[in-house]
């Protein structure tokens, strides 16, 4: 990694509190293009906030984010996602009654600014370019079914087709596979990590199965009562003692 380089995605010194507790402490981030972070860590220490932070949920109380070297912090949701930071959540958040194709369809337009179309004979606008994406995540045999008679699974693939939809540069996945089964969860991330290093997007996801964790992952943050603990190479968190026992040891 080239320090030359500005950061794709960096945070500095990134703090929020609630009602004295800590929840993010002065955390600091970098990532290069196309590098693929896992952030770790036991329930509550923290990773939810820092995520609800980076795309504009959550006023951080100090710190700052910045894309490619400009300030993200103080930006709503939707400016975030414009500038090409995506973003998936622990609860699916796609739309029940529209069907997988229309799901993407509307990201797409909200992307390029076409949302008045929606209502026209414009239905056909960026039908080609979701299509694709539905085919990207394997579920161009469900284009036209409503999101909420999809199977669990497919509706986490659709959620990611739904993340892509804006060309982001930066994956944000909160918890991608929560609620799958663990056989699943592996395909879903083996497949997120194909897309997303044929687009060298850059990608930072929560995840609590270790097996999904050190199968993806080039480096790792763990997270422990709003602090960083540790940051690095899967082997080397792997190995920190003080990671064992807040952690891994729980997962043992």
């Amino acid at each position: 990694m080239s320090h030359s380089v500005a950061p794709v995605l960096e945070t500095r010194g990134l703090s929020k509190a609630f009602g004295g507790v800590r929840a993010v402490s002065s955390v600091d981030l970098a990532m290069p293009k196309g590098e693929i972070r896992a952030l770790i860590g036991p329930n509550g220490a923290g990773k939810t906030t820092f995520f609800n932070m980076l795309t504009g949920q959550l006023r951080a109380d100090a710190g700052l984010v910045l894309f490619k070297g400009e300030r993200l912090s103080g930006l709503p949701p939707y400016a975030v996602w414009r500038r090409g930071v995506s973003r998936t959540f622990q609860i699916t958040a796609t739309f029940a009654t529209l069907s997988a194709l229309d799901n993407v369809r509307v990201a797409r337009l909200s992307h390029t600014g076409k949302t008045y179309s929606l209502l026209e004979a414009a239905a056909r606008l960026e039908a080609n370019e979701a299509r694709a994406l539905l085919g990207q995540v394997g579920l161009l045999e469900q284009a036209d079914r409503v999101a909420g008679v999809l199977a669990y699974g497919d509706l986490k693939k659709l959620e990611l087709a739904v993340a892509l939809a804006n060309d982001p540069e930066v994956l944000l996945l909160d918890e991608p596979t929560a609620g799958m089964a663990p056989a699943e969860r592996g395909a879903l991330m083996a497949l997120t990590e194909r897309i997303a290093r044929a687009r060298g997007l850059t990608v930072l996801f929560t995840e609590h199965d270790m097996d999904v964790v050190f199968a993806v992952a080039d480096r790792i943050m763990v997270l422990h009562q709003g602090r960083v603990i540790a940051d690095g190479p899967p082997a080397q968190v792997r190995a920190d003692a003080q990671v064992q026992r807040v952690y891994l040891g729980e997962e043992a």
